[in-house]
């Protein structure tokens, strides 16, 4: 596919996107973001691409979530670059880039659901993340998008 193609494809959305933390013994720490961003249609599946604000700490950062059938890659590009793989009932280790240097990061995900469309849809991540190899906690993803007319 050209990047004329992937323009074309290019369709606004809205997403809600809520992330919540778990640690032992403490009430969930959860965030939720709206925001602004696109939905590109690829050939092996669908990219959901926002621009991080203020709010999230990583002003500057670009957030793509990639779609590919059972494998979901998050990749955050700018002040913040890393990458992270999500796929139900497996292991991957990341880098994770940060101004004082770079971590590993264990993500297993525990369920990836989804059931996205052109038209949009909602897609839950839950998955436990190890830094240098030391588990840090339980983290969910839910995301809402809706096609923006």
């Amino acid at each position: 596919m050209t990047s004329i193609d992937m323009e074309a494809n290019k369709l606004p959305v809205l997403l809600s996107i809520r992330g919540e933390q778990y640690f032992d013994g403490i009430d969930p720490d959860a965030t939720e973001l709206m925001t602004e961003g696109t939905m590109t249609l690829t050939e092996d599946g669908m990219a959901l691409s926002y621009q991080e604000t203020a709010l999230t700490g990583m002003e500057g950062t670009t957030t793509t979530f990639e779609v590919r059938g059972p494998r979901v890659i998050l990749t955050r590009a700018g002040t913040v670059n890393s990458q992270m793989v999500f796929e139900e009932g497996r292991q991957h280790t990341s880098l994770y880039e940060t101004p004082f240097g770079e971590l590993t990061v264990d993500i297993q995900t525990s369920r990836l659901r989804h059931n996205l469309t052109d038209r949009g849809g909602v897609m839950e991540i839950r998955y436990s993340i190890a830094v240098e190899h030391t588990v840090t906690g339980r983290n969910c993803f839910k995301i809402r998008v809706k096609r923006k007319h």
